[in-house]
């Protein structure tokens, strides 16, 4: 859990992570459960035979971040049409039809599902990225600000302090070129969900119904260094989000 001190207590305790800082650590807590969750073993499998501290390829690496109803489906298809890239999500498609059994289990098992798949993301990364631009919609800053909003409770101030190192990349993980999150007006990403009519996963439905979790959930986001976020606003036609995320990447990465 992440332990905070009391309010208006002047020497914070450490933060203690609630995701494990690396891919040794994850093995470890995965191994701890895989007896019991067949499904732990199988995802064990696929991260034993990812090689350590994978090294992306020639091509950028662009991750789009956000909450639901950002806009996140519709810019990384079209940035990925544009760019002529490969678009990849997290968690990966060799793990994602084993979504729901972690979703069931406790916090740390379920987020070492999630972050297992990050490991395992950067392995197809790293081959991708030899080949074409790599498009991500959501990666490893997802894991983690979804993480520390929910094992913080309160406003945004209770949040660890900005340069707090549960914020910092891990350093066995490929790095993006460039993250861009992608944010909209409450009432306007509400008025798209409605829209959509989908079913609301667990942590959407407390989005929804919980102000102070989304704004945990999105300054956390803000927090995250080494790589930062840049933020776009999605509130826009889908054109000019798409020219203004395209200049974005011109900007900062290089062909």
């Amino acid at each position: 859990m992440l332990r905070r001190c009391a309010p208006g207590s002047p020497d914070p305790l450490p933060v203690v992570r609630a995701l494990p800082p690396s891919a040794s650590a994850l093995r470890q807590r995965l191994r701890q459960c895989a007896e019991r969750i067949p499904e732990a073993e199988a995802v064990l499998d696929l991260l034993e035979k990812c090689p350590e501290h994978e090294k992306k390829g020639g091509f950028p690496v662009i991750v789009f971040e956000g909450l639901d109803a950002t806009g996140k489906t519709t810019v990384t298809q079209a940035v990925k049409d544009t760019l002529n890239g490969v678009l990849l999500r997290s968690p990966p498609a060799c793990i994602s039809q084993w979504r729901t059994v972690f979703d069931d289990e406790p916090t740390p098992i379920k987020r070492a599902f999630y972050a297992a798949g990050n490991y395992i993301l950067a392995s197809e990364i790293a081959k991708a990225s030899t080949q074409a631009p790599v498009i991500i919609d959501r990666y490893w800053h997802s894991t983690a600000a979804y993480t520390i909003a929910t094992e913080t409770s309160g406003k945004v101030q209770d949040l660890p302090p900005a340069q707090d190192e549960v914020y910092q990349w891990p350093e066995d993980l490929l790095k993006p070129d460039l993250v861009l999150l992608l944010t909209v007006d409450p009432d306007e990403r509400v008025r798209r969900l409605q829209h959509r009519g989908l079913q609301k996963t667990k942590e959407e439905a407390e989005l929804e119904a919980n102000s102070l979790f989304r704004q945990r959930v999105e300054e956390s986001y803000r927090r995250m260094v080494n790589p930062a976020c840049e933020e776009v606003d999605a509130s826009p036609s889908k054109e000019e989000v798409l020219k203004t995320v395209l200049q974005l990447i011109k900007k900062h990465c290089s062909f």
